[in-house]
C-alpha cells in the first residue's frame, strides 16, 4: 500500500475520555469515517479512504472490505485521485485516518511506527488536535512550529525528529481556563453551550481537511 497522506487525530482512548476537550481530534476523524479498525502493530485505530465508484465516496478500515460495495461506509477521497485509482490503485496512494491508542503523551510512538512502515514523510502527515491558546470555535491551520506545550504534538515532534508537519488546531479555550489546572481543563467535557455548537466546529474542520485533500495540501489560515 502506498500512503499519500497520513491524517492523525489526537486524543485518549476509552470511554472515560469520550467527549472531552483533549479528544476533539478523534471527533474530527470520526466525522470522516464511521468504522475504524484496531491495528495492534501500530497501536492505533486506522481507516483507509478509498474511491470505489466515480459517483460515490466511501471509507473502510485499513484491512477488510466488507460491506463496501453496498455503500454502508461513509468517507472521502481526493477527487483528483479518482481516475488514477480506477486505473492503478497501487499508484494512486491512500489517505489514511489514524487515531493513536497510546494515550496522548505517547502519540508519537504510534505515528512513528506507521510512518516508518509505510515510508510516509513528515510533510505528508497532518495532525488534528485541541489547542488551549485558541478561542473555542476557531480553527487554525499551519505548517510546522513548536508544540506550544501540547504533549501529544511534542511526542510526535520528538519521535519524528522534526516540526515539519501540518497542524489543524481546534480552539478549546474559554473563561474557565486559568481557573483550574490545564491538565484538568483539557480532560473535562465541553460546557453545555459549547456542546450545542461543537458538531458545527467539528464539521468545519473536517470540511477543511476534505478541501486540503482535493487541493493536494493544506493552506495556512484561520477559519
Amino acid at each position: 500500500m502506498k500512503v499519500k497522506t497520513l491524517i492523525v487525530g489526537l486524543g485518549n482512548p476509552g470511554p472515560k475520555y469520550t467527549g472531552t476537550r483533549h479528544n476533539v481530534g478523534f471527533m474530527v476523524l470520526d466525522s470522516l469515517c464511521a468504522d475504524f479498525k484496531v491495528e495492534k502493530k501500530f497501536d492505533a485505530k486506522v481507516c483507509e479512504m478509498i474511491d470505489i465508484d466515480s459517483r460515490r465516496m466511501f471509507a473502510r478500515p485499513l484491512a477488510g472490505e466488507n460491506d463496501i460495495e453496498g455503500g454502508k461506509k461513509k468517507g472521502f477521497l481526493d477527487s483528483s485521485l479518482r481516475e488514477v485509482a480506477r486505473n492503478d490503485k497501487e499508484k494512486a496512494g491512500k489517505i489514511i485516518l489514524f487515531k493513536p491508542q497510546t494515550f496522548m503523551n505517547l502519540s508519537g510512538k504510534a505515528v512513528k511506527s506507521f510512518a516508518d512502515f509505510y515510508k510516509v514523510s513528515p510533510e505528508n502527515i497532518w495532525v488534528v488536535y485541541d489547542d488551549i491558546d485558541i478561542d473555542f470555535g476557531e480553527v487554525r491551520i499551519r505548517e510546522n512550529g513548536s508544540s506550544a506545550g501540547h504533549k501529544g504534538v511534542q511526542s510526535i515532534i520528538d519521535k519524528l525528529g522534526t516540526e515539519n508537519f501540518w497542524r489543524f488546531r481546534i480552539g478549546v479555550k474559554n473563561e474557565k481556563l486559568g481557573q483550574i489546572e490545564t491538565e484538568d481543563f483539557v480532560l473535562q467535557r465541553f460546557a453545555s453551550d459549547e456542546e450545542m455548537v461543537l458538531p458545527e466546529i467539528v464539521e468545519k474542520c473536517a470540511d477543511e481537511i476534505k478541501k486540503s485533500i482535493r487541493e493536494g495540501s493544506p493552506e495556512a489560515k484561520i477559519i
